[in-house]
């Protein structure tokens, strides 16, 4: 049952993902170009990082776990291995190749963790402002309490209202609606929370459904960035997708980053694989049973929570520029203190003991949540072999990344495999294999 569930988080959460710690304090800017260098320059091992491929190329000959790949590391803002893996169909034999647009799910959140960082540093909003100061519809949010003997739902008020801190750290008192089976769970499943036909129907159920617990009290993965989402378009006056454009995909030239696929781009779209009951890889199309279509066009309600679609190098360019303290190619994004207090852990200790988690991430001694991002405070603590600060997260069809501002390494790796027992925790995998070849850390 737990497996079971642990899957269907997968699913729900549209992970991904997201991501971040820690700012990288060099005066110098870097460059982030597509042109790989060998590993030594910057203190690999050639030889050693044969482990990190021939560790992926394992689960694709596995044939059940995921049909192809692409991992991507970078180190001192130089690309050192960029690796494309098996097909990118089936089907048609398509071969994987390192310029694939994926489904990134729930690595979502940390762009629009960084949208809602635009907006901080433009005097837009503060953490420890009530969320209902920009969403008048959550004034007079409820908290589940529990059920009487007649079945008639308990409420009480909340100790006192959800703040923005709390709704950028998922401990508002919202859910996603697909981990339990609590009356509020159901309330989100049957009201079609994340299937709405744009983002005011979605606050307007919010609205009318009571927070799962008392806020602050809790850390449960859920609808928070989503509704940052609808926040970014209340708070700029565009679109979700077009502030994204604007602030972020153009200035940082994510060519491939967005909310769709064009037609002239869909041969370049891999195909999203689950299981069948035997264990083999089938095609499916659960992003529609998320809400999130097709990606043929652009979608009437965009997911903040996990509705992009990117490139390997494309969320490169992205998580360098957050390495290297907001900016990239001489372009900022953000203030290197804005990085930094985003990409700090800000939970408290009596949250991180091992209580709370979703899909394959625990938050524990060690392991904490930023803003939009999970953050390990103390690797050792957590049992990790990164470096102290990793921000990093994942997204439901196994695509994955970390930054790591102690050995200066950004590492992105994609599949799309969605779910189902043998959905390989490629994450986990491939953080042993990348920290193994680091022979010269201090170089």
């Amino acid at each position: 049952m737990r497996q079971a569930q642990l899957w269907q988080a997968r699913i729900a959460c549209g992970l991904v993902l997201v991501a971040l710690v820690g700012t990288c304090p060099r005066a110098q800017q870097r460059a982030a170009n597509s042109t790989v260098v060998k590993p030594e320059s910057v203190g690999f091992s050639s030889e050693r990082l044969e482990r990190l491929h021939t560790a992926i190329q394992r689960e694709i000959d596995n044939k059940r776990t995921m049909a192809g790949a692409v991992t991507l590391l970078a180190r001192h803002g130089k690309l050192i291995d960029f690796k494309a893996y098996g097909k990118k169909d089936l089907a048609s034999s398509a071969p994987m190749t390192t310029d694939t647009i994926f489904r990134i799910f729930s690595m979502t959140k940390v762009v629009t963790g960084v949208a809602m960082m635009i907006l901080y540093e433009q005097g837009r909003w503060n953490p420890q402002d009530p969320i209902s100061k920009y969403i008048p519809e959550f004034a007079h949010l409820k908290v589940f309490k529990g059920v009487d003997g007649n079945g008639k739902w308990l409420l009480e008020d909340p100790v006192h209202p959800p703040t923005m801190h709390e709704l950028m750290t998922h401990t508002a008192g919202f859910t996603y609606g697909s981990f339990g089976n609590g009356p509020v769970d159901q309330a989100y499943r049957s009201q079609g929370v994340l299937a709405s036909r744009n983002l005011q129907e979605m606050i307007d159920k919010l609205a009318g459904i009571p927070l799962l617990y008392q806020p602050g009290t809790k850390w449960v993965y859920s609808v928070s960035m989503d509704i940052q989402g609808y926040l970014v378009e209340k708070l700029s006056g565009q679109s979700l997708p077009d502030f994204m454009h604007d602030h972020i995909f153009a200035p940082l030239q994510m060519k491939d980053s967005g909310f769709y696929v064009p037609k002239e781009k869909r041969n370049r779209f891999a195909t999203l694989y689950g299981e069948d009951s035997p264990g083999a890889l089938v095609p499916i199309t659960a992003a529609s049973n998320l809400g999130l279509g097709d990606y043929s066009s652009q979608p009437t309600m965009p997911s903040g929570g996990g509705g992009m679609v990117s490139t390997a190098y494309d969320y490169m360019r992205f998580a360098q520029m957050l390495l290297d303290g907001g900016e990239l190619d001489g372009v900022r994004i953000l203030g290197p203190a804005t990085v930094e207090l985003m990409s700090s852990n800000h939970l408290a200790p009596s949250l991180m003991t091992g209580e709370f988690s979703i899909g394959p991430e625990t938050i524990r001694p060690g392991l904490g949540w930023g803003y939009d991002c999970a953050v390990f405070s103390d690797p050792a603590a957590a049992d990790e072999i990164v470096g102290k600060g990793t921000f990093f997260w994942l997204g439901a069809a196994d695509t994955w990344f970390w930054i790591d501002p102690s050995y200066d390494i950004v590492f992105v790796g994609m599949t799309q495999h969605l779910i189902g027992p043998n959905q390989p925790n490629v994450e986990q995998i491939s953080r042993p294999a990348v920290y193994q070849a680091l022979v010269k850390p201090k170089m």
